[in-house]
């Protein structure tokens, strides 16, 4: 699998200026092929190739008058941002074709010299590591890295990012195998919130550090003085990079601890499950600011990615799961909870139930019902497993919880189980008085 490894990296005056010069020519040729492949599609001509596009806007252009400054950096970043060009034209067709889940992505866009964020990618030919310690780049020299860990194979390829707060990293690519931990019998549900991080079905508790809502005051400071200053001025620059400062330190903050968190998380658990938020849908309303500032997207995102370096089992749990409404004893639905409602009384069985340990109970119950009949799994119980499950599980239907026996079409949200495209009717226990005939 491959692994990416960020490190610091300190470059001189001349290294900067070199690494700007090299920024400019990748992001002309980039241009220069997006230019040349929309001139083509205007005029009804076949897709240019890439060998093509870098013979025309590379090889050639480095003999005209116009482009002969390309020659003055290393080849190997300008080859690399056609391979860019490639690939955002392969996430656009495959967008458009269904290939590619998530968001649509547009067509290609010219980049400007005023993005946020600048990068130029070196294959191996480009870069190598010196003995001493310092990453060497072609036509660039030496540059001096801040080493925090050592890398625990020889890298494919790196890339160097220019954030917006100015500072310079060396991002490496390195194939490992992937090292699974022993396995483990504990299993935990998940219920994110924004009052408490989290919630497990075990009990404990993770707090929301709010690290944006703690630096507001500084972040407010630092935008208020951005906003007086003289548009184009250096001292605007200045503002920029303190206000992009001040926000990397809450991202990296922000980041780090979430690190922690799920690393713990794999670790101590054989399998997590988590439920489907609708991020993007929380994320336009009042709570906006909270939401982002939770990072939760990011904190899946990180559990999904470990638990496959590690061996380690994540379940999704559809959204329509109702987790606030049903009772973790015996099953019972009830009515529907605004939020400020944080405790309720079960009004078939009388438990008194926390709101978010009874929401992370029944995630874990109907997260193990979907992993038992996962792809690969079987449906009927008492069957063995023939394979093992993939380590990222999506649940697109709900499970019967195991332990109260209520079937998902009859008492779990009313939405039923689906397998292979049909209709299967629950075969875990029912509740009294149900037929058991399938």
């Amino acid at each position: 699998m491959h692994l990416r490894y960020c490190y610091r990296i300190y470059p001189t005056v001349s290294q900067c200026s070199a690494l700007a010069r090299t920024f400019g020519c990748a992001r002309v040729v980039y241009n220069d092929a997006l230019a040349a492949r929309k001139e083509a599609r205007k005029a009804g001509l076949a897709f240019p190739k890439t060998t093509d596009l870098q013979k025309q806007v590379i090889t050639g252009a480095k003999k005209t008058a116009e482009r002969a400054w390309l020659a003055s950096v290393g080849v190997d970043p300008l080859i690399q941002s056609l391979r860019d060009l490639d690939t955002a034209y392969r996430n656009f067709f495959d967008s458009v074709s269904g290939k590619r889940q998530g968001r649509p992505v547009g067509l290609p866009r010219f980049k400007s010299r005023r993005d946020s964020q600048q990068s130029l990618r070196f294959t191996r030919n480009g870069f190598r590591v010196r003995g001493n310690g310092k990453l060497n780049l072609a036509k660039i020299g030496d540059v001096r890295v801040k080493w925090s860990r050592a890398l625990p194979a020889d890298p494919s390829s790196v890339t160097v990012v220019l954030d917006p707060s100015g500072r310079y990293h060396a991002s490496f690519v390195v194939d490992v195998e992937p090292g699974h931990l022993p396995e483990l019998d504990t299993e935990v549900g998940i219920d994110l919130g924004l009052t408490t991080y989290a919630v497990l079905s075990d009990g404990s508790v993770i707090d929301n550090p709010r690290f944006l809502r703690k630096a507001e005051k500084r972040l407010r400071a630092a935008q208020r003085e951005l906003s007086r200053k003289a548009r184009g001025s250096k001292n605007r620059e200045k503002a920029r990079r303190k206000v992009a400062r001040a926000h990397a330190k809450v991202a990296d903050t922000r980041m780090d601890w979430l690190h922690k968190q799920t690393t713990r998380l794999i670790g101590e658990n054989q399998a997590v499950y988590l439920e489907d938020l609708n991020v993007r849908g929380l994320a336009r309303g009042r709570l906006a600011k909270s939401v982002h500032d939770a990072g939760w997207a990011a904190f899946r995102r990180l559990l999904e990615e470990k638990a496959v370096r590690y061996g380690r089992v994540i379940g999704i749990v559809h959204r329509a799961f109702p987790s606030s409404r049903l009772c973790s004893e015996c099953g019972h639905r009830d009515g529907p909870k605004p939020l400020a409602v944080r405790k309720w009384v079960c009004s078939a069985c009388g438990v008194l139930h926390d709101r978010d340990l009874n929401a992370a109970r029944n995630i874990l119950a109907a997260g193990q019902a979907d992993r038992l009949n996962a792809p690969g799994g079987p449906v009927r119980p008492g069957v063995a497993i023939p394979c093992q499950a993939r380590p990222v599980e999506r649940g697109t239907y709900l499970g019967d919880l195991p332990r109260t026996g209520v079937c998902a079409a009859a008492g779990a949200g009313g939405i039923p189980v689906l397998w292979d495209g049909e209709d299967v009717k629950c075969p875990g226990p029912r509740r009294p008085g149900a037929s058991s005939s399938r």
